[in-house]
């Protein structure tokens, strides 16, 4: 791998990468959503296991620069955030060997509805319940600007659900954020919020570990430089995220979210479409 001065496509990456950072931060998902359509649309020629690795080591700079920003705010439940990544560990482990033999003709229209589903579930999943004790886990917090927040989960099905987000993260390396969000709002009862910062947290260690591997399986091809540009970029715009992300309210975030999923997810289902339809004509 070479590494060379940085360029002009290069600073754009690096742009590129405060607009993630910020974004990711900002719905708590690290980035990965975007990178990966953005890099399948301009690489296609790139294989799916070079595709989550470059992803991953974004969302890993984003997500451990917006985890400080969270962690000041005093908005991360670290007690929970540790057993959840602790879990999705062996998951991680899993979808880096998977993503290995996934093929781009498969990879594309997958993940394209993988995004749709979240988006879907986001948009029309009831409100969450509020006040009334859904688990014997019970949390409250009290963040740096004095909000407080309290809530109750089933500890044992946050821990199974973060072994199906560990897999499926790494697996379109996405890394986790996209599916943690919903389930941690949808299924156990997290303030939209915390859960954001929540799972920036279980992000930072999940995203590591992938990372780690795919560098071990020599995934990082190429021009090495991309990835530095791109990562210094996201580690700038975690703190503007996590920053903007106290004005905004938690129903808009999830719509934003959801709003972005829904996007790229048509963006990848029509490209794999018109694909079909030209290798059928």
């Amino acid at each position: 791998m070479l590494v060379h001065a940085l360029g002009p496509a290069d600073l754009a990456l690096a742009l590129f990468g405060v607009v993630l950072g910020a974004l990711g931060t900002l719905v708590g998902v690290g980035g990965g959503f975007l990178i990966v359509p953005v890099v399948v649309l301009l690489e296609p020629s790139w294989e799916t296991r070079t595709v989550t690795a470059f992803s991953l080591a974004v969302v890993c700079a984003n997500a451990s620069s917006g985890t400080i920003a969270y962690l000041r705010q005093r908005r991360v439940d670290v007690r929970s955030a540790l057993p959840f990544a602790a879990a999705a560990i062996p998951g991680v482990c899993v979808g880096v060997v998977g993503a290995d033999k996934l093929e781009r003709g498969w990879f594309d229209p997958l993940f394209g509805l993988l995004l749709l589903a979240m988006a879907s579930w986001l948009a029309f999943a009831p409100a969450r319940t509020r006040g009334g004790p859904l688990g014997s886990t019970r949390r409250t917090l009290e963040d740096a600007h004095g909000q407080r927040y309290a809530w109750s989960f089933d500890m044992r099905l946050g821990l199974l659900g973060s072994v199906v987000v560990g897999i499926v993260s790494a697996l379109f390396g996405i890394g986790g954020g996209p599916i943690q969000v919903p389930f941690l709002v949808a299924v156990l009862n997290y303030p939209e919020h915390v859960a954001t910062a929540t799972s920036h947290a279980v992000l930072a260690v999940t995203s590591l570990v992938a990372t780690i591997i795919h560098a071990a399986q020599g995934d990082y091809h190429g021009d090495v430089t991309a990835t530095v540009a791109t990562s210094l970029g996201a580690v700038i715009g975690a703190p503007l995220g996590a920053r903007l992300s106290r004005f905004v309210p938690g129903k808009v975030l999830l719509r934003i979210l959801a709003a972005m999923l829904a996007f790229i997810a048509f963006r990848l289902l029509w490209r794999a479409f018109a694909a079909r339809r030209t290798d059928l004509g």
